[in-house]
């Protein structure tokens, strides 16, 4: 029983942070390699993220956060996951987001980290090689 289909992909901005331009391009460069992206807009909870998650059957989240509650909105995410019975849906995510905070949001099971300057086809090569990958690839 294999899954069919495009990897989905839910790009967000939870809390207050107003720039959306990095998300905007990933979200971009994820629809351009063949992946359908879901982007909730600006200030969004980590609640109304996880629900468009399970609602769109999101096989992936990527947040964007650049106001420094990376720690707090991620583990809420990742969290919010597990309660619902959905940790199979990876997280990932980007922003500015210092290097000794990397290790810890792992721990938590933030799949992957991409800081300012990440090229777009890191990111798109790394959710290709680690979440689902669709049947016939």
């Amino acid at each position: 029983m294999g899954v069919s289909g495009p990897i989905r992909v839910v790009v967000a901005k939870p809390g207050l942070d107003g720039h959306d331009r990095g998300a905007k391009v990933i979200a971009r460069a994820l629809r351009d390699a063949g992946m359908e992206v879901i982007y909730t807009g600006l200030h969004q909870t980590p609640e109304q993220i996880v629900d468009t998650a399970i609602q769109e059957d999101a096989d992936a989240i990527g947040l964007s956060i650049l106001s420094g509650a990376h720690m707090t909105l991620f583990a809420k995410v990742i969290d919010l996951l597990r309660e619902r019975d959905a940790a199979d849906i990876q997280v990932f995510g980007g922003g500015i987001i210092p290097e000794a905070d990397i290790a810890p949001l792992k721990a938590l099971g933030v799949a992957e980290i991409f800081t300012p300057g990440t090229p777009t086809t890191a990111a798109v090569d790394w959710v290709r090689a680690n979440v689902r990958q669709p049947a016939g690839a």
